[in-house]
């Protein structure tokens, strides 16, 4: 399948780290931590160790978010995840000139909400779809769930190459902000933002289009609760182990030994500093773009490399050839190429 368009859309909300620390301070939420909890947020949001300078909220201001109860929450998600990801999908139509009416599937992933029905009938209606368009919702997947979500576009195209299909990842991370003393749960409410991101596809080649081909993936159930969601009174609370970076790198390097050939540039999801690092230990390769994303908007989970993909897409340059990776719950991760003649 063919890229057509792909473009993103942020909340208005920007804090830096340090306004974010200044911010749950205020709420008093520093002072019923323990000590080492304490030292802990300090050092991740007040010290810059996180090389992240600003994340993007729906919400205008972010302290008070993790005092909301589980109600409040599940409506915050329900309100502003169809918006986010409207406006991005909004865009990449107008980028690729196509209007929504002629869209024949809408696919949209996320992990900080559910709704029933789905984020896809939604944003249906909001920007007015067809009546008869295939809507899919892929929910569970975590950070990693853009690539296998490109997966399924293929597959439709595949079976119908005249399909005009969008994929769109958005995830209001605060909705799953979640505060105690467990330092994963810390660490996620020091990385994460919220962020949407749409793609355009088609199965027409032609115009120097880059296409995504040679999907791969690698699940490890046995690993599933170093990182994932767990029910806690009805909010979700993400539960990370400090072993991540470590097997984000194993599984990735294991993937790119499966790549067609070597790639001009590795692109991949903005996990955290500790992943990144990781993940460049194991690749021959920077990955310049994915640290750009990370500091410019955090953690976005699944929206995050594809963020990537569109500061990529920006300076392509001469290059032919790109691999691309996102992980996260599972334990599972995942790797396409995109290539252009």
């Amino acid at each position: 399948m063919y890229l057509e368009s792909i473009a993103s859309s942020l909340p208005p909300h920007a804090f830096t780290q340090p306004e974010c620390l200044e911010a749950l301070n205020a709420t008093g939420l520093l002072d019923e931590l323990t000590p080492r909890s304490r030292l802990l947020m300090e050092k991740v949001l007040g010290n810059g160790i996180a090389a992240i300078d600003r994340r993007h909220f729906c919400l205008p201001e972010i302290g008070p978010v993790v005092g909301k109860g589980a109600q409040e929450l599940n409506e915050y998600f329900e309100r502003e995840a169809p918006l986010l990801a409207s406006r991005a999908l909004s865009a990449a139509l107008d980028k690729a000139g196509i209007r929504a009416e002629e869209l024949d599937a809408l696919l949209i992933c996320t992990c900080t909400g559910y709704l029933c029905p789905g984020l896809t009938s939604h944003v249906a209606e909001q920007l007015e779809l067809r009546e008869n368009a295939y809507l899919q919702d892929l929910v569970g997947l975590g950070c990693g769930a853009a690539i296998p979500m490109w997966r399924a576009a293929n597959g439709l195209i595949a079976a119908d190459p005249t399909a005009k299909v969008a994929t769109v990842a958005v995830e209001v991370c605060s909705a799953a902000f979640f505060a105690d003393n467990d330092p994963g749960v810390l660490i996620s409410l020091c990385l994460f933002g919220d962020g949407a991101s749409a793609a355009i596809w088609s199965g027409e080649a032609g115009g120097g289009k880059w296409k995504a081909e040679n999907f791969t993936t690698v699940h490890r159930p046995v690993q599933r609760e170093k990182i994932r969601f767990v029910n806690a009174d009805g909010k979700l609370k993400n539960q990370l182990d400090k072993a991540v970076p470590g097997l984000a790198a194993e599984a990735v390097a294991e993937l790119y030994d499966q790549r067609s050939s070597d790639p001009d540039r590795v692109l991949a999801h903005s996990g955290g500093r500790d992943v990144i690092d990781a993940l460049e230990g194991v690749l021959p390769h920077r990955l310049d773009e994915t640290r750009e994303v990370l500091a410019e908007c955090g953690n976005m989970s699944s929206p995050s490399v594809m963020f990537a993909l569109e500061k990529a897409l920006a300076s392509a340059n001469g290059d032919k050839h790109w691999w691309l990776t996102a992980f996260g719950a599972g334990f599972a991760a995942h790797a396409c190429e995109m290539t252009r003649g």
